[in-house]
């Protein structure tokens, strides 16, 4: 394993769906989040939440690719590295209707080890069922993912002002509600099936990155 990156991840540079017909699937989160969206050259899709990019639509293989900002570009187990400005994460802006507002990893906790030393982190409860990944900033210590004892790989979770009239749009147009919505130590949040089945969450009003995470660590906007 990597010795640990002298500057940790402390965020997110974009959030990519891989999907096998992007289009239909980039205007479901268009109409469910309000995104703008954007045909790209290589047949690809960008939905913005103003002129912040909220995740980029490809063709591919359903599910979520992280690119993390930090030191980079490099490739990792299901996610990525890149350089330049955080756009998502605990010390960027408050998560906004639409954007990613938190970050999951459903997978074993033997991977703790590996995303903290590839990123810089700390496991704040190695091997417990569910544990937190924090980054420093100084001497300021908060959580950038959580990390779920399940499978499935990364997993995005967009801020929405009502989590359960949302799901209930996604079910409407074409999605599937497979849990909640319900309150949990990050908040109200429900999780949905795209129609191609590709999993994500909805966190209802989340004060800062993480919801309540990060509620008593946030600096004001």
């Amino acid at each position: 394993m990597p010795g640990t990156p002298d500057s940790p991840a402390r965020g997110v540079r974009r959030v990519e769906l891989s999907t096998p017909h992007p289009e239909p699937i980039a205007e479901f989160y268009a109409r469910l989040l309000g995104w703008a969206v954007i045909a790209e050259p290589d047949g690809s899709f960008t939905g913005w939440v103003g002129d912040r990019l909220a995740t980029h639509v490809r063709p591919g293989t359903p599910g979520w690719r992280v690119v993390f900002a930090g030191t980079g570009p490099r490739e990792l187990d299901g996610a990525a590295v890149d350089r330049g400005r955080v756009l998502h994460g605990p010390w960027a802006p408050r998560p906004r209707p639409g954007e990613p507002c938190w970050l999951e990893l459903m997978g074993d906790p033997a991977a703790d080890d590996y995303w903290a030393g590839e990123l810089g982190w700390q496991v704040r409860d190695p091997g417990a069922d569910f544990t937190l990944y924090d980054a420093a900033l100084a001497d300021d210590r908060r959580p950038v993912a959580g990390r779920l004892t399940a499978d499935g790989g990364w997993t995005c979770y967009f801020a929405v002002p009502d989590a359960t009239r949302t799901a209930t749009e996604a079910t409407a147009l074409g999605g599937t509600v497979l849990i909640g919505p319900r309150e949990v130590p990050t908040g109200v949040v429900a999780a949905v099936a795209d129609p191609a089945g590709t999993v994500f969450a909805l966190l209802e009003n989340p004060p800062g990155w993480g919801g309540t995470w990060c509620a008593g660590t946030r600096k004001p906007d």
